[in-house]
């Protein structure tokens, strides 16, 4: 968490700055734990000054500032990192800030609650080395089905698992997997090589669906409130979850079975026993 849909949504959110020179980087007065920033901040602030924001892209679950020198200031949230340009949930935990010019907004933050977040600028040469040319599976909104059936046949690994690995489909996390295998009726501990072509089929369907239903929503706020949209307001797919952090509450696909939680991977995985048979 934040997922492609967080993470789609918070690039929707900015795209207000398209167009807009950045005049100053700067971490912010924090006490907390401190977040990675590459390269370190003087230089960031050098390289970035004056520079033209041409367009703001998503890369699986990060957002991507493409600049006009052709560089690339990339922004992962990972646990609880939020990319905002409303107040931020809390000032002690709000990390950098990009000062704009030229722009109906005065400046883009970026928050995080455990420090987990990074922000990096790569050259156009590193962007493609480190995170292009094979480093990331597919976008999960734009893999075809034999692509996807390709990436995962062969594997012996419990399907639920294998859409955690980016290098697979790039998007997917711990929720909406657990959301779209309940969708697609296939039990999440069910091996890779074990699915059979008509649940590969289900699956990519309700893949698409469930992302996109969830960007929508501008994703889910989840009960601890840590994510939230570039406004700083909160998602509202978390009110549309079959079976994600429902463990003991009635199914409501099948309305005769209590959802269940198994750890795989040292994440919790939730599903209906009865509409997820093994």
């Amino acid at each position: 968490m934040p997922e492609l849909p967080e993470v789609e949504t918070m690039r929707r959110g900015i795209l207000e700055i398209e167009g807009a020179t950045i005049e100053a980087a700067r971490r912010t007065p924090c006490n907390k734990r401190p977040i990675s920033i590459k390269p370190r901040i003087d230089h960031l602030s050098r390289r970035l000054g004056g520079v033209k924001i041409a367009s703001i892209d998503r890369l699986g679950k990060r957002v991507v500032l493409h600049l006009a020198t052709e560089d690339r200031l990339i922004f992962e949230p990972r646990m609880t990192g939020l990319v905002l340009i409303g107040d931020p949930p809390t000032r002690e935990h709000l990390r950098f800030a990009l000062s704009l010019s030229n722009s109906p907004v005065e400046e883009l933050r970026f928050w995080d609650r455990r420090g987990l977040g990074s922000i990096t600028l790569l050259t156009n040469k590193q962007y493609q080395e480190k995170l292009r040319d094979g480093r990331l599976g597919p976008d999960a909104l734009e893999i075809s089905l034999p692509e996807l059936i390709r990436r995962f046949e062969k594997s012996a690994t419990p399907v639920k698992v294998a859409f955690l690995d980016q290098s697979r489909v790039a998007g997917v996390g711990n929720l909406y997997a657990s959301e779209i295998l309940h969708l697609a009726r296939v039990h999440p501990a069910t091996a890779c090589n074990r699915v059979g072509r008509a649940q590969w089929q289900r699956i990519h369907q309700r893949m698409k669906e469930v992302l996109e239903l969830a960007i929508e929503y501008e994703g889910s706020t989840l009960s601890d409130g840590t994510y939230r949209n570039a406004l700083n307001d909160p998602g509202r797919y978390q009110n549309e979850h079959a079976v994600y952090d429902r463990e003991g509450e009635l199914c409501p696909t099948c309305s005769a079975a209590k959802i269940q939680r198994l750890v795989q991977a040292q994440r919790s995985t939730f599903f209906c026993r009865r509409c997820q048979k093994r």
